[in-house]
């Protein structure tokens, strides 16, 4: 995901505090996000770097905007904030909204060349709206990708799996809205 012990535990931290606010046990988190209870418990002790399939996947099965675990929710000074890295995707959160009925987090998206990575589920209602700067992206639904060249845009329901790759040899620069629906905590 990034380099750095001191993230890793800063985000192992978060991911506690966001399980156990939800009374769920290691082994069912675990269970429901489909990644190994040793795994997710050296996230937890900030043993070890995730990717962001990872944490997305766990974000999904706690019902959290991905930002959940990149920012505090108490009100204090930002700390910066580290890039994200995944199979093909590097993602800088650079500033996350909130209003009535959605939170929505705007990313920085580097999309490299020769790779494909397919992003988790997440939870129903999510959709993801992406303008590319530079290069040419295939994105949103894997069996039938959007083709977008620079200046253009698209968005798509990300409640499936969605897939992230380049159309070219190019790195493929954007803009990445995520905007979750809130719901009432469980």
């Amino acid at each position: 995901m990034t380099d750095g012990p001191a993230f890793a535990a800063e985000i192992g931290r978060r991911l506690r505090a966001l399980r156990q606010a939800r009374g769920l046990s290691l082994s069912e988190l675990a269970h429901r996000a489909r990644v190994g209870k040793a795994t997710l418990s050296a996230l937890e002790a900030g043993t070890r770097n995730p990717t962001v399939e990872t944490l997305y996947a766990i974000t999904a099965q706690l019902d959290v905007p991905f930002a959940a675990l990149l920012t505090d929710p108490a009100p204090a000074p930002p700390a910066p904030v580290l890039p994200v890295h995944g199979k093909a995707v590097t993602a800088l959160l650079l500033e996350t909204f909130e209003d009535a009925s959605h939170t929505t987090e705007l990313y920085r998206l580097h999309i490299r060349p020769g790779r494909r990575q397919i992003s988790p589920a997440h939870p129903e209602g999510v959709t993801e709206y992406l303008t590319v700067f530079q290069g040419t992206a295939l994105v949103g639904p894997p069996d039938a990708p959007l083709t977008l060249p620079p200046g253009s845009h698209a968005s798509w329901v990300s409640d499936t799996p969605h897939l992230y790759a380049t159309a070219t040899p190019e790195e493929v620069h954007a803009s990445l809205l995520i905007r979750h629906p809130r719901r009432p905590r469980r």
